[in-house]
């Protein structure tokens, strides 16, 4: 009996190591968009009265912090159910559970809002098309790729991420053009980094906590844990890595931005702040080539949420948080989570159909502080409280992960707290039924093998 146990178990199908360094660097780069800043350049902008590119910087040095107690959890923990299980496994199960909870809320909701912007960015270029075909083809794409398999994902996502630094290569490029012509001294070239006239701490770091979701999305590298050679290594450097690569890209795209545009205000559409620069800097024809950037932006977005949604989902279901026997289930032929993905590519459609972009975007963001918060107290304890060895930096970088992560959750708008309320209490309420009252163990965590 207990043979022909381990003989199934064995069989079973595995998510399948594929991934390399750099497919984890690429899928990291166009989940989060090397074009990121570029939808709240104007809001940083007006908020930060300018320093657009400072507050970058502190965003930046926010989530590098955050970035490495995933990479450091991972190599712990190398599981698909990234914060989930580090949450779970090195705090409490039911935290870990509750973190899991508002992680479904976060990936789920980015495909949705990523459906939703290509649909209405399609609509500028074929009007004639009802928005509600646009929210099927685009809900039907990101499923049907991320149906193909790991790997033919991670092609996908180097085309995208090489087309995405193809068009903003061309944008520095007419905005370096547009600078020369201007003879700008020394003073006016350190501006967007420092203006007298207008910089205060209170206000660039409102402004940074705006910018810091230029970087969200990062997290998502750790639900590839099983999916990679070599985890313990690869996922801390591709996160890191990623941060970095984003951080120096955006920097210099609102840096130019901003020498371009001149000023802080004055922008005819503070959310499409960006295309305005782009037409001031290169014409009517960079104007559309940045519309169309922005549509392939969102289209790798949605596609590379929806491919870590599927497997956050399955780490939640093979751990017994979800029905394992629906969300814990590895297609036998193509090694992935195929009933994941179909249902992420349902929720979408129907999301798309009914939520707004801001509402979804706002509330994606009340779900991804509080799993970051979650990891950086998961690293704290592992490095520091139970560790024998105890180090000043296994303190401080965590610690200063968790407070910032949790200044900027706690200045999120109030119909965003409401809504991720309501999916947290619908979470708690289905624990509770699931182990009749909490009588018994809400999660039974398992450490994913190598």
């Amino acid at each position: 009996m207990n043979t022909n146990d381990t003989h199934v178990v064995a069989d079973a199908p595995r998510l399948r190591r594929a991934l390399t360094l750099w497919d984890l660097v690429f899928y990291g780069i166009v989940l989060i968009q090397p074009v990121a800043p570029m939808g709240i350049f104007g809001v940083v902008s007006l908020e930060a009265r300018g320093h657009v590119v400072t507050t970058i910087l502190i965003g930046l040095c926010a989530m590098l912090l955050t970035a490495v107690s995933y990479g450091r959890m991972a190599r712990v923990y190398p599981s698909a159910g990234s914060a989930f299980t580090y949450v779970g496994r090195e705090l409490n199960a039911g935290l870990g559970y509750v973190t899991g909870w508002s992680m479904v809320m976060d990936y789920v909701l980015n495909p949705i809002i990523c459906t939703i912007w290509c649909s209405k960015a399609a609509m500028n270029v074929l009007p004639g098309v009802p928005y509600p075909a646009w929210v099927a083809l685009f809900a039907v794409l990101f499923t049907a790729l991320n149906l193909r398999g790991v790997k033919a994902s991670a092609r996908t996502n180097e085309v995208l991420a090489v087309a995405m630094f193809v068009v903003l290569a061309l944008f520095l490029a007419s905005g370096a053009r547009y600078l020369i012509g201007l003879h700008l001294g020394r003073r006016e070239l350190l501006l967007p980094f420092y203006n007298r006239e207008t910089f205060s701490w209170p206000v660039v770091l409102t402004g940074a906590s705006i910018a810091s979701l230029t970087y969200i999305g990062f997290d998502g590298i750790s639900t590839l844990s099983e999916e990679v050679e070599n985890p313990r290594r690869n996922i801390m450097l591709a996160t890191v890595l990623t941060c970095l690569i984003i951080g120096v890209l955006a920097s210099v795209q609102v840096y130019v931005a901003q020498l371009v545009w001149g000023d802080w205000r004055g922008f005819p559409d503070v959310d499409t702040a960006f295309v305005y620069v782009a037409g001031k800097a290169g014409g009517a024809v960079m104007f559309q080539v940045l519309n169309v950037t922005l549509l392939v932006a969102n289209f790798g977005s949605g596609a590379g949420s929806h491919l870590g949604a599927a497997r956050l989902l399955y780490g939640m279901g093979r751990e017994n948080a979800l029905p394992s026997r629906f969300f814990g289930v590895i297609d036998p032929r193509r090694n992935i989570p195929r009933n994941n993905v179909l249902l992420v590519g349902a929720v979408a459609l129907a999301g798309g159909l009914t939520l707004t972009y801001q509402l979804g975007a706002e509330m994606l963001n009340f779900g991804a502080f509080i799993a970051f918060m979650g990891v950086n107290l998961a690293a704290l304890t592992h490095y520091w409280v139970r560790a024998p060895r105890k180090r000043v930096l296994d303190f401080v970088a965590p610690f200063l992960g968790f407070v910032i992560c949790l200044y900027l959750w706690l200045s999120l708008r109030w119909p965003a707290k409401l809504a991720g309320g309501i999916w947290l209490g619908a979470g708690v309420l289905y624990g509770a039924i699931k182990t009749r009252g909490f009588r018994t163990n809400l999660v039974s965590f398992e450490a994913a093998s190598e």
